[in-house]
């Protein structure tokens, strides 16, 4: 498993989606935030992310379970986005972030996410702000276990 790590993030431009729902929906934000830049010929400059606003592991399955996660996709673009209900253009802020990179398949996550937040403790830091999975790849067209994910954690000294 990789380790944790701390980095400085500049601030990104972004596209995003955010809906109540589970998080299953996920791809098809994603589906529908692409179609959007496509139509609008606006260029991606990084990587599609999911950003996680439950506070805990279990906030978070329940809010699965019962379809009221707070669900948003993000995608970093340059160019002047026009208006469309729904889609979002705004500066998601940078900062300091624990990183851990995350191999497999998104159900075998949680132990990295245990990892990231037992650094998290051990270091003096808490949370300050929704964690962002950036996927590197689509897990329609590699196998499961080369699913890669960067799972990162805006922090603060507590």
């Amino acid at each position: 498993m990789e380790e944790v790590t701390l980095i400085e993030l500049p601030s990104l431009k972004v596209l995003g989606i955010r809906q109540h729902g589970p998080y299953r929906m996920i791809p098809e934000l994603l589906s529908r935030i692409f179609g959007f830049v496509m139509k609008n010929h606006l260029t991606v400059t990084g990587m599609p992310m999911f950003l996680l606003r439950e506070e805990s592991k279990e906030k978070a399955m329940e809010a699965d379970r019962t379809g009221t996660a707070d669900v948003e996709v993000v995608v970093p673009v340059t160019g002047e986005a026009p208006y469309e209900a729904g889609i979002s253009s705004y500066t998601l802020p940078g900062g300091k972030m624990a990183r851990i990179i995350h191999r497999g398949p998104y159900e075998t996550s949680e132990l990295s996410y245990q990892k990231i937040f037992t650094w998290i403790a051990e270091n003096g830091y808490h949370v300050a702000g929704p964690i962002r999975e950036i996927y590197y790849n689509n897990p329609q067209e590699v196998k499961p276990e080369d699913i890669m994910t960067e799972i990162m954690v805006p922090v603060e000294k507590a």
